[in-house]
């Protein structure tokens, strides 16, 4: 896949430990020794998009080494991201060197950000239940918040490849970096199955489906496009957020959930290297 889209697509991600995703250092050196070892044009590292995490990014980009950016939740950090990228290809330029080689994606997680904001939703509806006009605006965006928040950021990312700075490394043959819709498995069985694809299907992106999610698709998927429609409304549910009556912190959402996903990756990866250790005694011994 990689060969015939001339370097579009077909790539394959591994993540440095996450146990230093707030070690700027360390990630550079693990991203560079994985580069190295697995010595495949197609490899993404996988980077998360912390404040530690996105100097690194830059960094490594600038190492001429593509980069998948993580556990991105707010428009804000979609945003530091896809400067950093840019600061990242353009640092490789003042050196001379060739960029057009070089891809990225802007992973956006979207299922998490409705299940936590639906459970804030849940018991603000317990709370104002005597409250009809309460309930009836607190329904309104329930479910509506991970979709809304990624069209706003297709907005930014259309906003991004206008500048004079992106057009300059376009002309030098530098890829977008296309964002990336992840965490896309429904959780809450009342919304629709295939809702993270048929509403953000559009230009430039990427969508990573779990398996159910891809039958599902396969089945009844309605593709269009459709990531830079509605905009208004999504402007609209995000705005709703900060009403007095329902006041949801949405930053403090995103950076609990950010907290939480690079907690998520430690337990697994850890299991992991438990795991095979387990194994290397055991084979050692044969």
């Amino acid at each position: 896949m990689y060969d015939q889209t001339q370097g579009l697509d077909g790539y394959i991600s591994i993540e440095v430990p996450p146990t230093i995703a707030d070690n700027t250092e360390s990630t550079i050196a693990e991203a560079r020794r994985y580069y190295k070892a697995i010595d495949r044009p197609n490899v993404m590292i996988k980077i998360p998009g912390t404040a530690m995490g996105l100097p690194a990014v830059e960094q490594v980009i600038a190492d001429g080494i593509n980069v998948n950016v993580t556990l991105l939740f707010s428009v804000q950090s979609y945003i530091d991201t896809a400067w950093a990228y840019i600061r990242g290809l353009e640092h490789r330029v003042a050196e001379g060197k060739d960029i057009s080689h070089i891809a990225s994606v802007a992973s956006f997680f979207l299922s998490r950000i409705d299940s936590k904001i639906d459970d804030v939703i849940e018991a603000r509806l317990k709370e104002g239940k005597d409250n009809p006009g309460l309930v009836e605006r607190l329904k309104a965006i329930e479910g509506k918040v991970a979709i809304a928040n990624a069209k706003i950021a297709y907005q930014e990312y259309l906003k991004i490849i206008q500048s004079d700075r992106w057009k300059a490394l376009s002309a030098k043959g530098a890829k977008v970096q296309r964002l990336l819709w992840a965490s896309t498995g429904t959780k809450n069985p009342a919304y629709s199955d295939v809702m993270y694809v048929d509403e953000l299907i559009g230009p430039d992106t990427v969508n990573t489906l779990p398996p159910s999610t891809i039958a599902a698709c396969a089945d009844h998927c309605d593709v269009e496009n459709r990531v830079a429609t509605g905009v208004s409304e999504a402007r609209q549910v995000i705005a709703s957020l900060s009403d007095p009556d329902i006041y949801i912190d949405l930053d403090r959402v995103m950076a609990e959930l950010l907290e939480d996903g690079i907690v998520k990756f430690v337990q697994p990866f850890e299991s992991l290297l438990s795991s095979l250790q387990d194994k290397v005694q055991r084979l050692a011994t044969v």
